[in-house]
């Protein structure tokens, strides 16, 4: 079988994309968490949330050198795999990547030494300001990239000179139409992804019976985030997707695996898309259900995917299950946050054993809603890289098929160790728990969704 060095580029950068994302999701997300204890310890003086931010910022500093490790990587395959694409749009790009290592990355790198190494060495107050400095270089991070890609989108504010990209109006290039929809989606999706997972070590503290009171603030404070932003979440999201039927009506069509434009979309609750046919296999579905989330009315037509050529449309298989594991992912996240938010009220919360068993699970569902989320978007997008205006197919390098896939290997390889040795070092810290913090009555600790260290590993790290 012959090679497609095209496929191949696009399955090498979905790779490192798809490791690289889980981990900036989760440290834009910490960073605020960390800056939040520590802004609260100064006014309440409660030294358990001084313990907490100490303890989420070893976790912050792996997450954040592994993120870093796993992006750079992607800057050099635009030159190695896509140079077409960065001569058409570069012009646009670069700037855009540009402004984000100008604004965010050198705030970062300013006072991110004074947040990991300034405990004992600098003023209270100074270190604080230095951990809210980080959080803002954070979503500066995001807000640049967020910026390239939406642009990606929903191209604005340029004009085509002899078939290459030319800015025209900056702020029509940051403000697309995609980009306030898109930003906050996303931003809101790293808050969840974070709140979930320090609700999921809160819970696996209580179960265990250590830690009590970091595990009591923990769950208390990530429970609260995934009660709050989750139904605001789902309203971003559906604007979102009513945004995108007018901007990538090929995008839609294939979320919802609607063919006939020329009928009312029907919700498909599961179906298995047959694009040969160009119909639905085995299909559950809601009559009317999709003309009414798209155009707010049961008769509402909106396009299908016979409308377009069939070199015009994005792959329907994967849009179409992603899009509905992304939901099925944020059902789970109301779940586990209103019932909490029920026992909370009633004060039951720290007593529901069943709760805070079942909670102490639910770390990885914020992570597969935004790679499942990130799918849908870019696969969505294709044909098209930068939409309208260049091709996937036509922004690749001319290198040889056997060169990428060799570099594919070597990705994989070296990733999988990379991310390996990570989780497992984190997963030490967790186990370890927040430096002098009483751990309570220690237990058997039942399965649990991180992976625990090895007793020998739990008393090297005490000498330590």
């Amino acid at each position: 079988m012959e090679l497609d060095a095209v496929l191949l580029a696009r399955i090498q950068f979905a790779f490192t994309i798809t490791f690289h994302i889980i981990f900036p999701s989760f440290t834009i997300g910490l960073a605020a968490f960390i800056a939040t204890l520590l802004v609260r310890w100064r006014i309440t003086r409660q030294e358990h949330l001084h313990r907490l931010a100490r303890f989420w910022t070893k976790i912050f500093a792996v997450s954040f050198a592994m993120g870093v490790v796993s992006g750079v990587v992607m800057s050099y395959e635009f030159g190695t795999n896509w140079s077409h694409f960065s001569v058409v749009v570069g012009n646009v790009i670069a700037p855009l990547i540009g402004y984000e290592v100008l604004t965010a990355f050198f705030l970062e790198a300013t006072f991110l030494g004074i947040m990991l190494f300034g405990w004992s060495r600098v003023s209270p107050n100074l270190h604080v300001l230095s951990a809210v400095l980080v959080a803002i270089g954070t979503s500066l991070s995001a807000f640049w990239i967020l910026a390239a890609n939406s642009w990606m989108q929903t191209p604005a504010g340029h004009e085509i000179r002899d078939g290459i990209a030319y800015p025209v109006d900056w702020i029509a290039i940051i403000f697309n139409p995609t980009f306030p929809y898109l930003f906050a989606h996303m931003f809101t999706a790293c808050y969840l992804t974070t709140s979930l997972v320090v609700l999921a070590v809160g819970a696996r503290y209580l179960v265990a019976g250590r830690f009590l009171e970091e595990g009591s603030t923990m769950l208390r404070m990530g429970l609260g985030m995934v009660a709050i932003l989750t139904p605001l979440q789902m309203y971003i999201g559906d604007a979102s997707g009513i945004n995108a039927e007018k901007h990538q009506p090929e995008k839609i069509a294939a979320v919802e695996a609607h063919w006939d434009g020329n009928k009312p979309g029907d919700l498909v609750l599961f179906a298995i898309p047959n694009e040969e046919e160009e119909r639905n296999d085995f299909e559950i579905s809601i009559p009317n259900g999709a003309s009414w989330i798209i155009t707010h009315s049961a008769d509402g037509l909106f396009p299908g995917l016979k409308d377009f050529a069939r070199d015009d449309r994005p792959p329907v298989v994967p849009v179409f299950f992603a899009f509905r594991i992304m939901v099925g992912m944020g059902i789970l996240m109301l779940i586990a946050g209103w019932v909490g938010a029920w026992l909370w009220f009633r004060g039951l919360l720290l007593t529901t054993k069943w709760y805070l068993e079942i909670a102490q699970y639910v770390w990885p569902i914020g992570f597969i809603a935004i790679l499942a989320g990130w799918y849908v978007t870019e696969i969505g997008r294709q044909p098209w890289l930068a939409y309208g205006i260049l091709r996937t197919a036509d922004a690749a390098s001319p290198v040889a098929p056997a060169a990428v896939l060799t570099t594919l290997v070597l990705f994989v390889l070296v990733y999988t160790c990379i991310f390996a040795m990570g989780i497992y070092y984190i997963n030490r810290l967790i186990e370890y728990g927040p430096k002098g913090a009483a751990a309570a009555t220690p237990q058997a600790l039942p399965s649990r969704p991180l992976a625990v260290a090895s007793d020998a590993a739990h008393e090297a790290m005490k000498e330590k």
